[in-house]
């Protein structure tokens, strides 16, 4: 099974989808989380397969996300049951079968500060045992997701030395998943989807779609072709109204703040930090493995076009540090914030166009337009497997394709392991399984060992090109690793993300 994804398999599948009668089962436009896992459910059926991105891998909605696999206790508090027990669901299926090497628990505190009354946090605690019994009703092991906790303040401050001591009343401890980087996890849908014989094509951007195809430009070459399918599947995000008109969407965007390594130092458990004024909204404050720690996030919604790539304002800075601010013993200065990113959620525009986009469901929906187009909206992170799923089934029933029922539930992503791996814990943090093979690089050539930002390597860089689909600098530095994140460490790891691409993919060997 040849998982990986590079220029040359590029140049070639894109040359097929054009050779005579060439008709996919099915074409998936978008590559973001839900993209990658409509190909791989299509795929793991054995249908034929063509997905297309107009960027990358995780270029929009997917990479921006808070990296939290949810286990739906924020919806079940808004009465939103159904996507409550489906992220529980969904959660355990990532925890335990799909992702396990980048997807963990992670434990919250929840500082019981003056803002928060004792009536207030015994609703909390009572909220966390039933996304406990979530937990338990989705049969996720107790042993990869701790129950919650009251923990005293001298606990708190321990695994939060950063926090407030004055007026403490110590904190709620609680869990819930995450991921190591969102990116990856798609990157990892793809090569999987490619594994089972997927084609999938990044730069390549549909120019518009029916019920038998997409007119379609490679934007490496400038040339337009046609790309014939039996149906086709649009998953594009915040951007889907713009290929199917009849989809009605409300974009909200989420602001997260990125501070420099050391500036929370001793930070071991991410935080739920209360938005004043708001009931059940919390600021997440997530310790990041590089150092960095990321702060978020607003949900504001967006008005006019969906830019490709959001810029965060500075008032949602303001607004993040600000209440971050309000558990600190030391204030967070605004020279502080090395970075920031927005990203886009793509809501169904329920309940008509007023009214705050918070208080939207985030279940997702599968759409059949007038020229047959399937298109899945909505949904998050977390339930991108059910999403695929769903899409899927009704391309399938549209279209009589013969094919089976869903196997992605119990079917593991490039780099799930089955036991201990034996390589540095970071890479196997990342990359799991493939570890080794990354490490191996670094030993055959010295070179490649020497970390260029962020403790990561040249070989890491080298694998992301001939293994992981990146076609150019950006790819390598902003979705195959985070550090484009911060301005200081791009430019860092530029040169040795440049040779990188040079010696993979320009170089006259290769």
């Amino acid at each position: 099974m040849n998982t990986s994804l590079n220029a040359r398999r590029r140049t070639r599948e894109l040359t097929e989808t054009q050779d005579g009668d060439a008709v996919a089962d099915v074409l998936v436009v978008g590559l973001g989380a839900t993209g990658a896992g409509v190909a791989l459910d299509a795929a793991s059926r054995g249908l034929s397969v063509t997905a297309i991105d107009a960027h990358d891998l995780a270029f929009g909605t997917s990479r921006w996300s808070s990296k939290m696999i949810h286990g739906g206790l924020r919806y079940l508090a808004r009465g939103q049951v159904g996507v409550a027990v489906e992220s529980a669901v969904e959660r355990g299926i990532l925890l335990t079968r799909t992702a396990p090497h980048l997807v963990r628990a992670q434990p919250y505190l929840l500082p019981l500060t003056a803002a928060v009354t004792r009536r207030q946090a015994a609703t909390v605690m009572t909220g966390y045992r039933l996304g406990d019994s979530l937990r338990a009703a989705a049969r996720t092991p107790r042993r990869l997701l701790p129950g919650p906790a009251r923990v005293s303040v001298e606990r708190a401050i321990s695994l939060a030395p950063a926090l407030r001591p004055y007026g403490l009343r110590g904190a709620l401890l609680s869990w819930d998943g995450r991921v190591v980087d969102d990116a990856r996890l798609v990157v990892a849908l793809a090569r999987t989807a490619a594994g089972h014989g997927a084609r999938v094509l990044t730069r390549c951007r549909a120019l518009s779609l029916d019920g038998d195809g997409a007119l379609v430009r490679d934007e490496l070459s400038g040339e337009t072709l046609r790309i014939r399918a039996r149906v086709v599947i649009n998953a594009t995000g915040v951007w889907a109204g713009e290929l199917v008109p009849s989809v009605t969407l409300r974009p909200s965007r989420g602001t997260h703040l990125v501070l420099r390594p050391g500036t929370l130092p001793g930070l071991r458990a991410g935080l739920h930090v209360p938005i004043p004024g708001e009931r059940d909204r919390f600021a997440l404050v997530l310790p990041q493995a590089d150092g960095r720690t990321y702060i978020g996030l607003t949900d504001e919604p967006l008005d006019g076009p969906v830019p490709d790539v959001p810029e965060a304002p500075e008032e949602d800075i303001v607004f993040l540090l600000k209440v971050l601010n309000s558990v600190l013993s030391s204030a967070v200065e605004r020279a502080e914030v090395a970075g920031a990113f927005a990203g886009l959620r793509p809501l169904l525009g329920e309940g008509g166009p007023d009214g705050p986009s918070a208080d939207l469901s985030r279940r997702h929906a599968v759409l059949v337009s007038p020229e047959d187009v399937v298109t899945v909206v909505g949904g998050k992170l977390t339930t991108y497997r059910r999403m695929a799923q769903d899409a899927v089934d009704r391309a399938v029933a549209l279209r009589s394709l013969q094919a089976g029922p869903s196997v992605t539930a119990r079917l593991g992503l490039v780099g799930a392991a089955a036991g201990p791996v034996a390589a540095a814990s970071r890479l196997v943090e990342r990359y799991g399984s493939e570890a080794p093979a990354v490490q191996a690089l670094a030993d055959e050539d010295p070179a490649l060992a020497e970390p260029v930002a962020l403790g990561v390597t040249g070989a890491e860089l080298v694998w992301g090109a001939r293994h992981e689909g990146a076609l150019d600098a950006d790819d390598l530095l902003d979705r195959r690793t985070r550090i484009g994140l911060v301005a200081e460490d791009r430019a860092l790891a530029l040169p040795a993300a440049l040779a990188a691409i040079t010696r993979e993919i320009h170089s006259p060997n290769t």
